[in-house]
């Protein structure tokens, strides 16, 4: 099968880089190249903002209920395709099909409802005065830029799209080069739809080009960037200094803390789950272990025999648990760690080599799960985001200890907390040095509520009335009476 052609979203059409350079999609599971896409440059970038300010006023003209009248109709369409699109989901990014059929796709569809939802209720303030009264206008921003990682493609990017059209923005969205195919059919999908010209632009490449030129524009009013801590502090640099506003969701290397009052198969279950889930590629996973010592051995032991189990393979295999991570080069970085960690002293309780897998397989950027024991939580191991199937476990005597370590990394995204005692759950979660703390579960999102980190973790929050209130500005009218 020859590699799928995919364009640059412009205006309602798709069309090639304005070179007409390209660069190829490769699929990390087999190793081969699944499609092309356009290796933008500035101009594409330009041609980009100039069709999404050319809708702006189009767009304004929608009222509310339009405009999340639409969002449900892209809901509707991406869950008639769900299928079509796990698969694409999981050809660029190596994750099971199931993980993508049962996460990724429902929460874009989820994403889209509930931002349809949340405009339609949204809310603003009027101020009573002894002899005027004030009341607050909520407007767009304008053209805004959405640049988001390879982990969670489809995911990620409708977290800002939803929001950004909801609340009467256009948008110019730069996805990673290595995870461009469901950003492709979005696009088609918005058109589809009914979605006007120009209202949402993709524009593929790479960051260096394409995604340094749409956060320099000075037509784009703001930026929201979901990727690395090193690339978000050149992108917050750069949007700065145009006071473009700014939103940054960066790194993690987020703690799970276990108490030894906690119910330990739970535990294991969830921990096993925070480390490993799409490969251990999650900002959120948790990457480090921390177990009160009185069950540190028998939890230890449990969570071993559980990752050594986990089924590493084809994506599209029905019982597969993880599949390839992102690329070769990445892998070539999470082995370098695990090679430091044994280094630093570490000894390998379970994973820690390739997995051996039949043709297509056999040449694609797999690597088993891998949990290590014997570490300084201070090392480098520990403390530096590794991004991947690795899971460092280290011992604690008290509760002010497993805070201490907790928070001694220059990361603050997320943790989570297991112990059936309420009083430390809320004790600890306050001293948690992070935008957010799980108890006795990992992961479970309600679309209500913050989503942020603090420290080397990004600046800023997403989520219900956080995103629509970036994606907007207030304007206060005061009328005397």
């Amino acid at each position: 099968m020859s590699p799928r052609i995919v364009g640059n979203h412009i205006g309602g059409v798709n069309r090639p880089a304005r070179s007409g350079r390209t660069l190829d999609n490769v699929a990390p599971a087999t190793g081969a190249v699944v499609a092309t896409i356009p290796d933008s440059s500035a101009e594409d970038v330009a041609d980009a903002v100039a069709a999404a300010q050319s809708a702006r006023d189009v767009w304004s003209g929608w009222t509310t209920a339009e405009r999340a009248d639409l969002c449900d109709a892209v809901a509707d369409a991406l869950e008639a395709r769900l299928d079509e699109l796990a698969v694409l989901e999981s050809q660029d990014t190596g994750k099971p099909v199931s993980l993508a059929r049962r996460i990724d796709i429902p929460r874009s569809i989820a994403n889209f409802r509930f931002f349809a939802g949340a405009v339609r209720h949204s809310q603003t303030g009027a101020h009573e005065m002894a002899d005027a009264i004030n009341y607050t206008l909520r407007r767009p921003l304008g053209t805004v830029g959405l640049i988001t990682p390879w982990n969670l493609p489809l995911y990620l990017l409708t977290w800002k799209t939803a929001p950004a059209l909801a609340t009467g923005n256009t948008v110019v969205a730069k996805p990673s080069e290595m995870t461009p195919q469901t950003a492709a059919a979005l696009a088609d999908i918005i058109t589809e739809v009914g979605g006007p010209p120009g209202v949402f632009n993709v524009v593929h490449g790479l960051g260096p080009s394409a995604g340094q030129a749409l956060v320099e524009h000075p037509s784009v009013a703001g930026i929201s960037f979901t990727g690395g801590t090193q690339t978000g502090a050149i992108v917050g640099a750069t949007a700065s200094r145009r006071f473009a506003k700014l939103s940054l969701e960066l790194g993690g290397k987020n703690a799970t803390v276990v108490f030894a009052d906690a119910d330990l198969d739970e535990a294991v279950a969830g921990a096993a789950r925070a480390g490993f889930t799409n490969q251990g590629q999650v900002c959120l996973c948790g990457s480090r272990l921390l177990v009160e010592r009185p069950i540190y051995e028998d939890f230890v032991t449990k969570l071993a025999a559980r990752v050594e189990g986990m089924v590493v393979g084809d994506p599209a295999g029905a019982n597969t648990e993880l599949g390839a991570l992102i690329s070769h080069a990445h892998r070539d970085k999470v082995e370098g760690y695990i090679q430091l960690a044994q280094q630093e002293g570490g000894t390998l309780l379970a994973g820690g080599s390739r997995p051996s897998l039949p043709s297509p397989f056999s040449g694609g950027a797999f690597l088993r799960p891998t949990l290590i024991g014997g570490l300084s939580p201070a090392c480098r191991t520990a403390t530096e985001e590794i991004f991947g199937p690795v899971v460092t476990v280290h011992p604690f005597d008290t509760e002010e200890e497993a805070i201490q370590i907790a928070n001694g990394v220059r990361y603050g995204l997320a943790a989570s907390v297991w112990t059936q005692d309420l009083k430390r759950a809320h004790r600890v979660s306050t001293a948690l040095d992070t935008g957010m703390v799980w108890v006795n579960c990992w992961l479970k999102r309600d679309l209500r509520v913050p989503f942020g980190g603090v420290k080397d973790s990004g600046v800023g929050r997403e989520g219900g009335a956080y995103s629509l209130s970036f994606y907007t500005q207030d304007k206060n009218v005061c009328i005397q009476l």
